[in-house]
């Protein structure tokens, strides 16, 4: 993949998921915010459920923010398209299906 795409492509998703994360985050403490509020007993629950959930979405996020800027990291230190375990090239295919991926689909299907 041209680093020129690739860096506008991981630029581009940064943004989008920076953005999820901000309404992850605003959502989680709008349900920490319902969940102190006094109300009948069973309704405790459900904010507490949905408190989950949008933890679990940041989180996720979070992992996703931080594999695009290691990716960004790889561009401008000429290693990107490398897995990072092997240092096999990453097929073009694989890195248009996910322009922050770290290793080839062999060594992400093997688990080491």
């Amino acid at each position: 993949m041209d680093t020129d795409q690739a860096r506008a492509r991981l630029r581009a998703e940064r943004a989008e998921v920076t953005d999820l994360l901000k309404g992850a985050e605003s959502a989680g403490r709008q349900d920490r915010e319902a969940g102190s509020e006094t109300g009948d007993i069973a309704d405790s629950a459900q904010p507490l459920a949905a408190q989950g959930v949008d933890d679990a979405v940041a989180a996720s996020l979070r992992d996703r923010l931080a594999a695009l800027d290691r990716a960004l990291h790889r561009l401008d230190d000429g290693t990107y398209g490398r897995s990072v375990r092997s240092g096999l090239p990453i097929p073009d295919e694989r890195l248009d299906a996910d322009p922050a991926a770290e290793f080839t689909v062999e060594e992400a299907g093997s688990g080491t």
